[in-house]
């Protein structure tokens, strides 16, 4: 071979190698960009299927002829499976989400309560019916029932008419209904109703919840000067502060309140939908905490106890936080609307639904945790 053969394949080897240098980040961004959407239209079109088949069970199976669901327990479950609907993508204006929200309205007040009458749990009763309302409340056609509504809730926030003052444990609190003892849960309800009505971060209502939600949090600080939480000061959360304070997953060995996922994520959430940014120390250590126990295959703290309630709380906490990833204490990034999605599907039973092997908290349930479920679906999809 002579020279100028020699020098000019030289010169084309580089040419092709430095072209390829050039282009290949370019091949590989693009072909990590088209299996990514791949794995989200995958994801979705999984995501969409459980949806209709989940969908097609409560209408055809769990709504009886007068548009309740489970009327037994009252019209709560009735108010999630519509709210449920609905943010999956049934019309706010079908037969079936008329029929349900006819018949919450069977249990409306002149207060402004959405309950049976002398309901012990009438405050979650009505927070859940605010969200129903709100989610069908697309030509204003409720507004006057949500004034009503919010009015009334927020009357059965534990304030100074209950002899509380703003340091007191229980202050700002809600429970099941008046005078009872209140508890994160649904303090978080109450805060999620009033946000879905109209209310922002700067609602007095909600600014007093949060009193109560920071001291329900394994984390002493200005917000919270409990004693109790500096035995176990991991920035989870637990169930109540009230009354000497109690969590649903137990004490320590010295004594502390247990932290536990679902009231953590309830926590957490509440706190975004409060106001609070994610550099607030609270937003840190409870973020921290959730890191350190991330999972999908049960309830961290408890099992398989109150697993749906766990799903529908997490996915709304995870999308108030923002970003399509969260990290864990290990470093590993989790795409969590893939891998909630995921979980939850595979649980999915044959007719549609979901239910819950243990019946803890009412699991056991269908249409109730079939409504948990569609919730958490809901925020697991790919926008």
């Amino acid at each position: 071979m002579n020279s100028s053969i020699r020098l000019n394949r030289i010169l084309w080897n580089r040419l092709t190698a430095c072209l390829f240098q050039c282009i290949a980040p370019c091949m590989l961004a693009t072909m990590l960009l088209f299996a990514d959407q791949s794995l989200s239209a995958n994801t979705n079109d999984s995501i969409n299927s459980a949806i209709a088949k989940a969908t097609a069970f409560l209408v055809e199976q769990g709504q009886a002829d007068d548009g309740s669901f489970s009327s037994q327990v009252g019209p709560a479950i009735t108010a999630l499976a519509v709210t449920a609907l609905v943010e999956t993508g049934t019309a706010a204006d079908s037969p079936e989400i008329a029929k349900g929200i006819d018949y919450l309205l069977r249990f409306a007040h002149n207060d402004g309560g959405i309950h049976p009458p002398d309901s012990a749990v009438a405050n979650y009763e009505t927070a859940i019916a605010i969200m129903a309302l709100a989610a069908c409340n697309k030509t204003g056609t409720h507004d006057e029932r949500l004034l009503k509504a919010k009015a009334f809730v927020k009357g059965l926030q534990w304030t100074e008419e209950e002899g509380e003052t703003p340091s007191s444990p229980a202050y700002g609190g809600a429970g099941y209904g008046r005078k009872k003892r209140p508890d994160l849960s649904n303090t978080s309800f109450l805060i999620e109703a009033l946000r879905a009505s109209g209310s922002g971060p700067d609602d007095p209502a909600i600014q007093r919840a949060l009193l109560f939600v920071s001291r329900s949090q394994n984390l002493e600080g200005p917000a919270n000067t409990l004693p109790f939480p500096t035995k176990n000061p991991d920035g989870g959360f637990y169930y109540t502060p009230a009354a000497g304070g109690e969590s649903q997953a137990g004490t320590t060995p010295t004594g502390g309140l247990r932290s536990y996922a679902s009231m953590t994520y309830a926590g957490l959430k509440s706190m975004i939908f409060a106001g609070v940014t994610k550099d607030d120390p609270r937003v840190k250590a409870a973020t921290e905490w959730l890191a350190k126990h991330y999972s999908f295959t049960e309830n961290p703290g408890m099992g398989d106890s109150g697993l749906f309630y766990y799903y529908q709380t997490a996915a709304k906490s995870l999308s108030a936080l923002g970003g399509d990833s969260f990290r864990d204490a290990d470093g590993i990034e989790h795409d969590w609307r893939a891998e909630l999605a995921a979980e939850i599907i595979s649980r999915q039973q044959p007719d549609g639904s979901w239910v819950n092997s243990n019946a803890r908290w009412m699991e056991g349930d269908p249409n109730l945790v079939t409504s948990y479920a569609l919730l958490a679906l809901a925020l697991c999809k790919e926008k």
